[in-house]
C-alpha cells in the first residue's frame, strides 16, 4: 500500500522546467532513497512532498501528489499542518539558537500539542530518545543546541521533527556535512525509525542508499529513469542509464 503516490509531477522555475512527468509510489513504514547526479531533480521532488517549493518565487508545481488519500496541493490544504505531518531534515544541521530542550519543545508548543510542563518534558525526552540523543544530552538540556557537535545537531533536528508526531520524514542529504562516525549513527537511526515513520532520503552516496533503503528511485535530468527495490536497482537494473550511473560511468 502506497503512503505517497505522485503522478505526472512537473516543476517549473519561471520558464525553466526542473521535473518532467515524475511518477513514484512510496510505501509506508520503509525507507526510499532518491539518487542521481547533482542537479537531476532529487531535492526538487523531495520539496514537492511538503510543499517547500511554495516558498520559492516563480516556482510552479503541476501533477498530483496524494498522501493517505489527501491531495496535498488542494487549495484548502493547511500547509502548516501538512509540514508537521510531513517533517523535513535538511542537509546542514540547523538547530534554533535556543536550548536543546527548547529546540524540541518549539513545535509541540506552536501546534498546541501539550497542556502541561510535565507533558512537554515527556515529549522532549521521548523525541530525544527516538533520535538516539537523550543519554548524551540529558544533563545539559538547557544549554544551547548550537553547542553540540555536527552529528548531535543533526540528531537534535531529527528529534525536533519527531516531536510534532509526523508520519513522514523527508531527509535532504542529512549526512553530507558529517564525518563517517556521525554518518553511521544517523544511518542506524534511520533504520530504527522506519518502523514508526515513512522516510524519504535524498543521498549522493550510493553506498548509503544501499545500506538504509528498501526502495530506490534513480533520477536523471529531471526524470525518474528507474525505481524499484534497492537490491534490484543496484544489482540488476533494467535501464542502461541506471547501470552506467551505478557503475560510476557518469554522475
Amino acid at each position: 500500500m502506497s503512503k505517497i503516490s505522485a503522478q505526472h509531477v512537473e516543476v517549473f522555475y519561471g520558464a525553466k522546467q526542473a521535473l518532467f512527468d515524475v511518477g513514484i509510489e512510496i510505501p509506508a513504514n520503509s525507507v526510499t532513497s532518491l539518487i542521481g547526479p547533482s542537479g537531476c531533480g532529487k531535492s526538487t521532488f523531495l520539496r514537492c512532498l511538503n510543499r517547500m517549493n511554495d516558498t520559492i518565487e516563480n516556482c510552479r508545481v503541476t501533477g498530483s501528489i496524494v498522501v493517505d488519500n489527501t491531495d496535498i496541493n488542494a487549495p484548502n490544504q493547511d500547509v502548516v499542518r501538512l509540514r508537521s505531518w510531513i517533517g523535513m531534515v535538511f542537509q546542514k544541521p540547523n538547530p534554533f539558537p535556543k536550548s536543546i530542550y527548547e529546540n524540541v519543545a518549539y513545535g509541540p508548543r506552536i501546534h498546541q500539542l501539550v497542556k502541561t510542563k510535565s507533558e512537554m518534558d515527556e515529549i522532549v525526552e521521548r523525541s530525544l530518545r527516538s533520535a538516539g540523543l537523550f543519554d548524551e544530552v540529558k544533563d545539559r538540556l538547557h544549554e544551547p543546541g548550537t553547542g553540540l557537535s555536527g552529528g548531535q545537531q543533526q540528531r537534535l533536528c531529527i528529534a525536533r521533527t519527531i516531536a510534532v508526531n509526523p508520519e513522514i520524514i523527508l531527509m535532504d542529504e542529512p549526512c553530507s556535512a558529517l564525518d563517517p562516525i556521525a554518518t553511521a549513527k544517523i544511518e542506524q537511526l534511520i533504520t530504527a525509525l522506519k518502523d514508526e515513520f515513512t522516510i524519504v532520503i535524498v543521498t549522493h552516496s550510493m553506498q548509503q542508499a544501499a545500506r538504509v533503503s528498501a526502495q530506490t528511485c534513480f533520477f536523471h535530468m529531471g526524470k525518474v529513469i528507474e525505481a524499484g527495490p534497492t537490491s534490484k536497482i543496484f544489482t540488476n537494473p533494467e535501464n542502461q542509464q541506471t547501470q552506467d550511473y551505478i557503475a560510476g560511468r557518469y554522475g
